[in-house]
């Protein structure tokens, strides 16, 4: 994960850069006959992180996309991938706010924003259906209040299978 992070050294409160962090990721995608497809995908925060070495918290990303795939050759495609989803940022609360009348503990407080996002990947056929894949998605989260950019970036790589594919 990769944002850009604070710059000023001012001594009020700064929002810090999401970055680093293993983010596992979890997508289906549906290719037409054509080139044109869908695709869904949510990527996580594995481990909780200290928020501004404070409050643990974990973002969450997930987005639904319009998907163009092209073949390069037989056993190599990319795909293009374009969509909406929404950014999720779970504070894991330590102090345990319990009210005596109902019994009811918030262990966790979310704070979302709407984010757009672009995609590509590289997509390679290693031995018939299955796949590696290279990965690099961009999210414009808007109104992110939470971290310090708006513009975040995501790198990874995947092991895949695909169902129903042409060989």
């Amino acid at each position: 994960m990769f944002s850009s992070k604070p710059t000023s050294a001012s001594t009020a409160f700064q929002p810090p850069a999401e970055k680093g962090g293993l983010y596992p990721n979890i997508s289906l995608q549906y290719l037409r006959k054509g080139r044109f497809g869908l695709n869904a995908e949510v990527a996580f925060r594995y481990h909780k992180q200290l928020y501004n070495d404070f409050q643990l918290h974990r973002p969450v990303l997930y987005d639904a996309n319009v998907v163009y795939a092209t073949s390069i050759s037989d056993r190599t495609s990319v795909d293009l991938m374009a969509g909406g989803g929404a950014q999720t940022t779970i504070f894991y609360n330590t102090f345990n706010n319990c009210t005596s009348n109902s019994g009811v503990c918030v262990v966790n407080v979310n704070n979302t924003h709407f984010a757009a996002h672009l995609g590509v990947d590289l997509r390679r056929y290693l031995w018939k259906n299955l796949f590696v894949r290279p990965e690099f998605h961009y999210y414009r989260v808007f109104d992110n209040t939470v971290f310090h950019s708006d513009n975040v970036a995501r790198a990874s790589a995947s092991i895949g299978y695909s169902f129903g594919r042409d060989r």
